[in-house]
């Protein structure tokens, strides 16, 4: 990048900050710049326990039959420091052996309970953990019985998030050709950081080399090739996560995506990244420079044709996107999670799989599934979360609104939403209630907006008093 090039980037994402100054002013950004990701509605953090039984009472299958699904394995080669889920870590292969077999298991007791022989499947995503941190032996046998348990006639995308030490060299090789010979078509590199030196505070368990080998490969295999980074972790300074934006342009990937470094946890377990804050906050970037670097990224990505397709994602083609991510947060379709930690979204009831792997393997025992925390939404509780994760993740389509909550989508949070327009931050048509570019930007606290106040993440006092104080005008039809 050229000097006068740079110039104009720094100067656009200082304009950003100003605006992050000024959405901190009228209370809609926390006062000291701190951060919680609108994942889902409620909090993933916050659900009350609940019992098999009353998560599935009057349950129905969807019309069409089909379901995305997720499947979680939760075994890495260590402890990353930003990390928020609980995992088993080096290689432990008896206790692999033992998961996949529970797993198995779970998916039976979980078709027993809907009443079907096989899961119609729309799309696929297998996570963790790093679901690729198996043997090609024990990941061919987990494929070969989870495949066997679906219908696989409408499936539309096959998602796998993997590590890159996991494609690399022959077994590498050998894991590629496996999971593309079962129908795998995407993949999702964790990368996390193309700067050594921050790969080694994260405590990746990969390199610099390892990284772009594994890119190289997946790209070889066919795979439409998403990775991943992480602005805002320790370490990270302007002028090297300039670098590492530029970088990854280059690499001829699909799709690129970014998140911001989360110290509070929104899984089942606590990261290090909080501890870290505290003892060396010095080495943290400060939130004006994490706004700065989401901006440069923005921008870098927008140079090389890369632009946002679905929030945070940037692809150079409208049509390449995690269809898992569309189906379930923009059309609020019907979701099956299976394995620890794993949550299923259905209609109008969300529930969670336990964090504790005893608990998992006895429930299952038990002829259980393991599930241990959810809720069947409230009519107001449903109102909200058919606007904060269309809202968030693309826009809210108001007769899709007004199919799943019953309400015309005018009827509610009139208030809310004409401040949001009020301040450039939101934009409305006769189908659509959509976030603005600068709304955009500030996704997440857009989306908080419309949280009810016993799920927001921090305190009222945590933000000004402005006219965007999220606990303002928190009723749904103020």
């Amino acid at each position: 990048m050229n000097e006068v090039r740079k110039k104009e980037l720094l100067a656009r994402a200082s304009a950003r900050v100003e605006d992050y100054r000024r959405v901190r002013e009228i209370g809609l950004a926390q006062k000291d710049g701190d951060f919680y990701a609108s994942v889902h509605y409620p909090p993933i953090t916050m659900y009350p326990p609940i019992a098999q039984e009353e998560m599935f009472k009057g349950y129905t299958l969807p019309a069409t039959g089909l379901f995305d699904v997720y499947a979680h394995i939760p075994f890495c080669r260590g402890r990353c420091l930003f990390c928020h889920y609980p995992s088993q870590y080096g290689d432990r292969l008896n206790e692999k052996d033992k998961y996949l077999d529970y797993l198995e298991r779970e998916m039976d007791l979980y078709m027993r309970q809907l009443g079907i022989d096989k899961i119609k499947i729309r799309s696929i995503l297998v996570g963790g953990g790093t679901p690729t941190f198996l043997t090609p032996v024990q990941l061919e046998h987990f494929l070969k019985y989870f495949t066997r348990r679906m219908d696989l006639s409408k499936l539309l995308q096959f998602n796998y998030d993997v590590d890159p030490g996991s494609l690399i060299g022959p077994e590498g090789h050998e894991r590629l050709k496996i999971m593309r010979d079962y129908g795998v078509d995407r993949l999702t590199i964790g990368t996390q950081s193309l700067d050594e030196s921050i790969l080694r505070i994260m405590n990746r368990p990969h390199n610099l080399a390892e990284t772009l080998e594994s890119v190289e490969n997946s790209l070889k295999y066919g795979y439409i090739t998403n990775i991943e980074f992480i602005f805002g972790h320790p370490g990270q300074t302007i002028d090297n996560w300039i670098a590492v934006a530029e970088k990854a342009c280059t690499l001829g990937v699909e799709e690129i995506q970014f998140y911001r470094l989360k110290v509070e946890a929104y899984g089942d377990a606590q990261g290090a990244i909080k501890g870290f804050k505290k003892i060396r906050p010095e080495d943290v970037p400060t939130p004006d420079e994490s706004i700065m670097m989401k901006q440069l990224a923005v921008d870098v990505l927008a140079d090389h044709g890369y632009h946002e397709n679905l929030r945070r994602v940037f692809s150079r083609k409208r049509n390449i996107f995690s269809l898992y991510a569309h189906y379930q947060c923009c059309s609020l379709y019907d979701q099956i999670g299976l394995g620890l930690t794993a949550f299923s979204s259905m209609r109008d009831r969300f529930v969670l799989n336990t964090q504790h792997f005893d608990e998992y393997y006895q429930r299952i025992d038990a002829g259980r599934l393991p599930l241990n925390r959810g809720l069947v939404r409230s009519r107001e509780d449903q109102i909200r979360w058919a606007i904060i994760l269309p809202l968030k993740n693309r826009f809210v389509k108001k007769g899709q609104f007004q199919m799943v909550t019953g309400v015309p989508f005018d009827q509610v949070f009139r208030k809310k939403k004409a401040l949001l327009k009020e301040y450039g931050l939101a934009t409305e048509d006769d189908q659509t209630f959509r976030l603005t570019e600068l709304g955009g930007f500030f996704a997440d606290e857009c989306a908080e907006q419309f949280n009810a106040p016993k799920y927001m993440p921090f305190p009222r006092e945590a933000y000004t008093d402005g006219p965007l104080n999220p606990y303002k005008n928190a009723d749904v039809f103020e």
